[in-house]
Formats: C-alpha cells, structure tokens, sequence
C-alpha cells in the first residue's frame, strides 16, 4: 500500500484545482452519455429546482425574477401571444433569448424550453408560410408531403428561437360536429398513422438502431414534437369538445391509440393529455393510461405534459380543488404541467404535496428525468441561446411552393358535370371572355387559413402574407379574360353580364377547439344564398372552405362542380392550379361525407353507411404539368 504525505496531498489537490478539474460537472459534458448526465444533474437539485422544471408558464408572466426564483422549466406562447403584433424573427429571439439568459442565471444553469402552436406551419408568426390544416393533408395521403412540411416548418419554428412545438395532433376524428376536426388528419385511424411521418421532418431522422421510445431531435434546424391529445379526444359524444368518449377499451386501443405506436417508434419528444374523459374518468388523471399503458407498457421515455389549464379541468367546476388537480394529474405521470398562469399556486401545492408523502419524490424524480432527458438529447444545454441565422427561412419561398403543392394535393373533386360543351367542367378554361369570382371567402386570407392562425380564433382579412384565391386566379387566367368580384351578387345583377363560368368560393368562419362545436354543420349566411343566386344563373363551379364535411345536399344539384378545398392556407394559388388544369385533382375524403347531421356520428365501415360521398372518394382528372 502506498503511503503519501499530507503535504503531497495537498499539493495534488491544488494542482487538480489549478488545472479546473473541481469545477468539472458531468452534466456539463456533451460528451457523457445522456443518461448519465440527466443523472448527475437530477442528483443536485433540490425539490424547489425540480418542480420549477416541471412547470410551463404562459410568456406574459414570464418575468426574470420569476424564472430565476422559481426555477422555471419551461414557457409558452399561447394562440395569438406574440412579442409584438406583426413581430420579426429578431423581436421573438431577442424576447426568448432574454427569458433564457434569466434561467441560465440560475445556480445550476438549467435551460428552460420555450413552445408553441406551430400546427399547419408556424401559425402565431406573422409573415410564415401557413400550410393546409390536417384534414386536408389527410386528404393527399402523401406521408412525405407531410414529412416535408415538418422540416420546413421546424425551420421556420427555429427561425424565431423557438426549439419545441405542440404539434402533430394526432387525433381521430370520429365526429365531425367536433371544433378540433380540422386539425385531425382522417375518421381513419390508419391514415393519421401514415401522417405521423411529419414527426420526422420536425424532429429529424433517426439514426439506425436508436433505442425505441426514447426521445430524438436532431439538432438546431429541428425542434421538439409533440403527439396529442392522448388519448380519445376526437372520439367524444356528439363531437363536444373536452367531453366524454364513451367506448371499450378494445376501440379506443384499436381506433384512437394506433397512432401513438407510429409516434413512439419516431422518436415522438412529448405527449399531450387530452382534456377529454375515457368512460368518465379525465384523461389528466388517468394514471392506467398514462404511466400503465404510455409510460410502462409502450416504454414512451420522453415526457408528458398538460393542456392549457388542463389539470385544472379535473374537478368540476374547474379549479374548485386545485390541489386535488395537482395530485391527481402529478400521480397520473402528467411531468410538465402547462399552467399557465397561476404558477405560485401550482408550486406551492406541488411543494406540500411532495412534503406530505401524498405526491412521492420518485415521481418528481421521474418527472424530471423525462424532461431533462428531453432537453440534453435535443442540444439545449449546449445551445440554449437562438440567433438570427434562420431569420430568412419565415415565409421562404420554397416554403410557400411546398405549401402550394400541398394546396394542390389536398382538393378533393366532388362533383364534375358537363360544360356547354359537353365536356366536364373541369378543368377551366384559362380563355374566356368573362367570368365571375363570388363568395365570402374568395378573397379573405384569414378564411382561407382558419382557426390557429395569427390568433388563437383565426381572423379575417389580409391577416398575414399570402395569396387568395381571387389573386390566384386573375394570376392564372389569360390576360384577355376579364375577372370580375362580385362577394354576393344579386340574380338581376347576374342576368345582365353575360358571364362564361363563376367560380364561387364559400365555408365556414374561423373558429377552434369548443368555439367550434356545431350540431348543426351548415354554411353560415351567406354562403347558401351565393350558391342558389349563382348557380341558377351561370354555369357555377362551387369551392367549398371548410374544416369538415358540412351540410351541403340541398344545393348539390344547382351546382356544376363541387371542390373541397378544407382550409388551404396562405397559398391559394394551390387551388387555380387545379380548377383550370395545370394540374390534376387526385385528393381523396379523408372524411366520410354525411347527407344529413342526423346520420353522425357516421364512420367509414359503419353498419348503416349511407354518406353523401363515402370515405376515400374523390374524382380523378389528369393535368397539364404534373
């Protein structure tokens, strides 16, 4: 056995001192495995430090002595939370980059994780390219489309220092009386499963043999995703957001849980709890599903996190026991709570909880581990600050192209009848000596792209930069032909102009999640009358803007042709490219069709299936270009 003396000892540990080795932290190494450093760094924070990583607080209330003092994980934009209105690329990553800095000022330097709503594009921003809403990307059934539309839009996520967005919704629409049906891609739970490769495009490729279940980001060109509403939530009765989904577990594992697998095996970050109840019990308190099945049983590694105020919404009325809604959604396995507000509340709670043995510190531990886990793999310790060098990818134009093609794919041909010809009507012809653009939406940017976009509702008018469809088409029809707008002509206004063909664009206002609940599904005035005042006048082709099948049997017969565009976006150019033939239709419902909203709810292989247009119709045409 060697012998040393103490001053030898000493020397040795002022030369280990000098050469910086005292302060070497494991979890400051990208070089350690990320098991490795979650665990040396969960070993070194105290309880407070641990339940501010679980805790997501909306940006308003995001001061920095509030991130510092309470040790916050993570904040978010909510629908519409901007920096500013119209706010650059520089004025979002000058904000995030100061919310950032406060955390990292903190004693272990813990970077927080900013999210947002970035579901068809980066929605909140203005100026970024705003792609179709899922149903009409489940109409393409083109999974690298989609995978293609997660890249650009994680870069332009990225572009404003953001590394985390709530997206894909992979729900399943079931009914389409829900408000949230246009962000589910399909009733079909085999068409969302092909739609999750988007989580790819936003989180990146896997490399070969990546350990399943465990959560991926490629690096700084990706950002987070986020699988939700786990798990029914498009399933409830009479489509009532937040309600209850009334089925055996054999449909809910066979319809509405498939697509969680798909995401898991993607390497899928996070997972979103629905608010909504399997059999009466709310999903943020289901620990059978949550920790037994998700957690346990699919070997999901990543972490889970609340809706908005979704704990909250446990008890009824909501928050009238706020720390039951702490317990039960802590104890279920929900590890970042989206608060989002009242965060002392949520701390405090949290705090007692754990101090009475009620909530155990192996589940903040594992809480924490999963979201640690998240932030090392993604490269947010190495890089936790954002700069300007993707500010030019918002809006790019090969961005837009990408969203135009997918305007084109996502149309699906309803109805083609005849032209005086004898011809169908479709494709248009682009010579003509005059022809009429009518409807509420055929110039109205905010209509075209819907809810979730610039705010959390939607809006009307030229809300953000984009193409209408009346753009689109004077841009496409030969410089000889006249357009004429006329939103809601009259029948003598008609009969005077002598028009070859119109085209009459229509649909729903925008709206999302309950303020889009209907029971009634029908066209908001005037869009019944501009169709029966047109159409009997003038040989009419009908472009329908909606999130959903609505009620449209009655008028059918006056219509010439019949388009369903869902909600294309900021690119309408996407939709002249087909109506006058330079490129096909070849979408197909990703949606059954229903005569009457006494059917619904009705689903492809029902016993009495009696739809308008089934599921998986749509006509085919062939093209100029494509």
């Amino acid at each position: 056995m060697a012998v040393f003396s103490i001053p030898f000892v000493l020397l040795s540990l002022l030369l280990w001192t000098s050469l910086g080795y005292a302060d070497y932290l494991p979890y400051k190494d990208p070089n350690k495995p990320v098991e490795i450093r979650v665990r040396d760094l969960l070993g070194r924070m105290t309880l407070a430090e641990k339940i501010g990583q679980m805790t997501q607080i909306e940006r308003l209330v995001a001061t920095p002595d509030v991130l510092k003092n309470k040790f916050i994980g993570s904040i978010l934009s909510g629908g519409g939370s901007v920096p500013k209105p119209q706010a650059t690329a520089s004025d979002w990553v000058e904000m995030i980059n100061g919310f950032q800095k406060a955390c990292l000022s903190t004693r272990l330097g813990i970077p927080m994780i900013y999210g947002i709503d970035a579901v068809h594009g980066h929605n909140n921003v203005y100026n970024a390219t705003i792609f179709p809403h899922n149903v009409g990307l489940g109409a393409t059934r083109d999974a690298n489309l989609v995978k293609r539309i997660g890249a650009a839009t994680a870069l332009e996520v990225r572009a404003t220092g953001i590394p985390y967005a709530f997206a894909p919704c992979i729900a399943v629409c079931r009914d389409p009386r829900w408000g949230r049906c246009y962000e589910s891609y399909s009733e079909d739970h085999t068409v969302v499963q092909q739609m999750t490769e988007i989580i790819l495009g936003l989180q990146g490729d896997m490399p070969p043999n990546y350990p399943k279940g465990f959560p991926y980001v490629a690096g700084k060109k990706n950002v987070a995703a986020c699988a939700k509403h786990f798990v029914g939530d498009g399933g409830t009765q009479k489509g009532i957001n937040e309600n209850n989904t009334i089925v055996d577990r054999n449909t809910l594992m066979g319809i509405h849980m498939p697509a969680y697998l798909n995401s898991i095996a993607k390497g899928v970050s996070t997972v979103m709890i629905s608010y909504s109840s399997w059999n009466g019990m709310k999903m943020h308190a289901n620990r059978n599903l949550v920790t037994g099945y998700l957690k346990n049983q699919l070997k999901f590694r990543g972490f889970t996190i609340s809706d908005w105020e979704g704990i909250d919404r446990i008890t009824s009325p909501a928050g009238s026991n706020y720390t039951y809604s702490v317990q039960a959604s802590v104890n279920a396995g929900i590890d970042m709570v989206m608060v989002p507000n009242k965060y002392d509340e949520f701390i405090n709670d949290l705090t007692q909880l754990v101090n009475m043995n009620v909530v155990p510190m192996s589940r903040i531990n594992d809480a924490v581990k999963r979201i640690l886990r998240v932030k090392f793999t993604m490269g947010l310790f190495e890089n936790p600050l954002a700069d300007l060098s993707l500010a030019d990818q918002i809006g790019k134009k090969e961005h837009r192209e990408l969203a135009r093609e997918a305007v084109r794919k996502s149309l699906v041909l309803l109805k083609n009848g005849k032209s005086s010809y004898g011809s169908p009507v479709l494709p248009l012809p682009k010579k003509a000596g005059k022809i009429l653009v009518a409807g509420t939406h055929a110039d109205n940017i905010g209509y075209q792209c819907g809810g979730w976009t610039i705010e959390w509702q939607g809006s009307s008018g030229q809300i953000t930069a984009g193409t209408t469809i009346l753009d689109a088409v004077k841009s496409t029809v030969d410089p000889s032909t006249t357009v004429v707008f006329s939103e809601n002509p009259t029948t003598d206004y008609l009969k005077t102009q002598n028009f070859n063909y119109a085209i009459v664009v229509v649909g729903e206002l925008p709206y999302s999640e309950t303020a889009g609940d209907s029971l009634n599904l029908t066209l908001p005035d005037p869009g019944p009358s501009t169709i029966q005042t047109v159409c009997a006048s003038v040989k009419c082709i009908v472009v329908l803007v909606t999130g959903r099948p609505v009620v449209i049997k009655p008028y059918v017969e006056k219509m010439d042709a019949l388009v369903a565009a869902w909600l294309p976006g900021s690119e309408g150019q996407g939709v002249a490219d087909v109506l006058f033939g330079d490129y096909g239709f070849g979408g197909k419902l990703s949606r059954t069709w229903f005569k009457s909203v006494d059917q619904l709810p009705m689903n492809f292989g029902d016993q009495n299936y009696d739809p308008l247009f089934p599921f998986g119709f749509g006509l085919v045409t062939k093209g100029r270009l494509s």
